[in-house]
């Protein structure tokens, strides 16, 4: 005999009311189909394994505020179109820029749009990724867990913030070129943000001129100038 205590409930909370649990409804026309709640639980997930820092998670297209015709314009516009055409494209973005431009939230926001269409997408700051390959290095093995490196490998889009910004030692330029080039040779869509100029040579100093040439072929350049939002919203700062 059944126990309905341990049925779902039709008001339950935690049970879709269209399809009680099940994860397939009735149709009036195509009869049983998935539900969408199936899609909606996917795509909680994803955003979930995507690792978007807590002070990002709300960043969207939506809220990203700027001024017609500027830098920022421009790059949202980029931003945008890669968003939407998302797979049909061959290249990723690099947006290049001083701090509190914006760069962050575009990249956070191509990947949140890109996740919420069900393409899995992980973002690390790379600083934070270096160091945490570098906690996981086996002595014995002399290779770092793969599970640190599996997500960066695989993921539809990956976004790395921060590029250059660790110290470059030969330890570090050599386990960049590892990751860019491993995505790179897998034609992965990748999105850099980075502090540093390409007019000065900034960049390739701190990542090489070598990873720098792939660069070049991974993205497009996207240039963001204006002032550090973060000193707007402290107008006593000095």
């Amino acid at each position: 005999m059944i126990d309905e205590s341990q049925l779902p409930k039709k008001d339950s909370p935690e049970v879709c009311e269209e399809c009680f649990g099940t994860g397939t409804k009735l149709d009036p026309v195509k009869g049983a189909i998935p539900c969408p709640c199936r899609r909606r639980d996917r795509s909680r997930k994803l955003i979930a394994a995507a690792r978007i820092p807590r002070r990002y998670e709300k960043c969207s297209f939506a809220n990203f505020h700027c001024n017609p015709g500027t830098s920022q314009d421009h790059a949202l516009n980029h931003a945008h179109k890669l968003a939407n055409e998302y797979p049909a494209v061959d290249r990723g973005l690099l947006f290049i820029g001083p701090a509190g431009v914006g760069k962050t939230h575009l990249a956070v926001s191509i990947i949140r749009d890109l996740v919420e269409k069900g393409f899995a997408g992980v973002f690390y700051e790379f600083g934070s990724l270096l160091k945490q390959i570098q906690d996981s290095y086996n002595p014995i093995s002399k290779s770092s867990e793969f599970k640190v490196l599996a997500p960066v490998y695989q993921a539809d889009v990956l976004v790395l913030d921060e590029l250059g910004a660790t110290v470059p030692t030969e330890w570090v330029r050599d386990t960049m070129y590892q990751i860019i080039n491993k995505r790179y040779n897998d034609n992965k869509l990748t999105i850099f943000t980075t502090n540093y100029s390409d007019k000065t040579n900034e960049l390739e100093e701190r990542i090489t001129y070598r990873l720098r040439s792939r660069l070049y072929e991974m993205c497009t350049n996207v240039v963001i100038d204006g002032e550090d939002y973060r000193r707007r919203r402290r107008p006593d700062f000095q």
